[in-house]
């Protein structure tokens, strides 16, 4: 995987892994509440910003009716991929 192919990125989506531009609504909304509930104190703080670009997500992507990632704008969903850490900061 390369910086240049961010919806191929493989995520973790509940039973296994699934490239990130195959993430349907329901998929983002799953994780960012998955991620919302795990944001705490301490450690698990950075988790929340995670958490909201999940949710940021799942509101663009209705906002845009895309039934995927990949139905975003490429740019969108580069920006989205980093964010979520989709592309994890070592990529970045």
């Amino acid at each position: 995987m390369t910086e240049g192919d961010p919806l191929a990125a493989p995520v973790y989506a509940g039973e296994g892994y699934k490239p990130f531009g195959e993430f349907t609504l329901a998929d983002v909304e799953a994780r960012a509440k998955e991620l919302t509930a795990a944001s705490g104190f301490g450690p698990t703080v950075r988790v929340a910003s995670v958490a909201r670009a999940w949710s940021e997500l799942a509101r663009a992507m209705a906002a845009a009716g895309a039934r995927t990632v990949a139905d975003l704008e490429p740019e969108a969903a580069a920006d989205f991929a980093r964010r979520t850490w989709a592309l994890p900061p070592s990529l970045l």
